[in-house]
């Protein structure tokens, strides 16, 4: 925010769902508030493990670990050091049908009279991720208040986002399965993809065998793409690291991509996933 004073300044607050990794928030000024997960009575900031050392612990847990969202003290801490630096800070998170995260973001933001903007994300990873980078761009180039909303705002609308899972095991045990119950029971080893709507996850389709799923995903950003001819892409992986480098080999062979970035979901992502793969985009206006 250098060149702008701070009573024009408006700083930028997500949380660790948004996978942003730290040389993301770095260049963009941005404040991640981690999650916590908990596996067998202990608790950690999401992001300190690295991802194969949280498999690792998952699966030596007698049970699935759990995660909560940041604490309300967390958040007003952070919002006090912003406001330090700026006049205003916007704070963009996970959907709040998948986390109480916005919950704590709001009680938080209640302290500072009218100085906290919160937005629902009504996504998560990189669906929420673009739309964080989207304001933080606005911020960066001494927009109002307002313009950084709505620049928000409609990263909001047009970010689109799959999941695909290997199986749905830690779906179920964590609650989270909602209108996916439908495909629970008949997987038979097959891949499902969910994609966000309404701030919650949809199923897409059920694919057999890695190799068409990906194939699938291909075809999904397509039709998705609809009449847009350019659009910033994030690959994200569970494990996997190579499906995922394969995956974005194939979304730059079909697409006119403006950048793109393959990253790690943090162990909060991870804990209701389990293993698989993600893509986010946000088509150019």
């Amino acid at each position: 925010m250098d060149g702008n004073d701070t009573a024009s300044r408006v700083a930028i607050i997500t949380d660790s769902t948004s996978d942003l990794p730290d040389e993301i928030c770095t260049q963009y000024e941005i404040t991640s508030v981690p999650l916590n997960v908990t596996i067998d009575g202990e608790t950690w900031l999401d992001g300190v493990m690295s991802q194969q050392e949280f498999f690792d612990r998952m699966r030596a847990a007698e049970s699935l670990p759990t995660t909560s969202q940041p604490s309300v003290g967390a958040f007003v801490d952070v919002y006090a050091d912003a406001l330090t630096r700026a006049a205003h800070v916007v704070s963009v998170h996970i959907s709040s049908e998948l986390s109480g995260t916005l919950t704590s973001a709001h009680a938080a933001a209640e302290r500072f009279a009218g100085k906290v903007t919160v937005i629902d994300s009504r996504n998560l990873s990189w669906g929420l991720g673009f739309q964080v980078i989207e304001a933080a761009k606005a911020a960066l180039e001494g927009a109002s208040l307002d313009a950084i909303v709505q620049r928000t705002e409609r990263a909001r609308d047009r970010v689109e986002m799959l999941v695909g899972l290997d199986n749905l095991d830690n779906l179920v045990k964590g609650g989270r399965v909602g209108r996916v119950a439908g495909f629970v029971g008949s997987m038979l080893n097959l891949k499902v993809t969910l994609t966000v709507e309404d701030g919650a996850f949809e199923p897409i389709a059920r694919t057999r065998g890695a190799k068409a799923a990906l194939e699938h995903t291909v075809d999904w950003v397509a039709e998705r793409m609809g009449t847009a001819s350019k659009a910033a892409f994030c690959v994200m992986y569970a494990l996997g690291e190579d499906r995922a480098a394969s995956l974005a080999e194939a979304l730059q062979a079909r697409f006119d991509v403006t950048e793109i970035h393959v990253v790690p979901t943090g162990s909060v992502i991870a804990t209701h996933t389990g293993t698989g793969w993600g893509v986010a985009f946000l088509p150019e206006e």
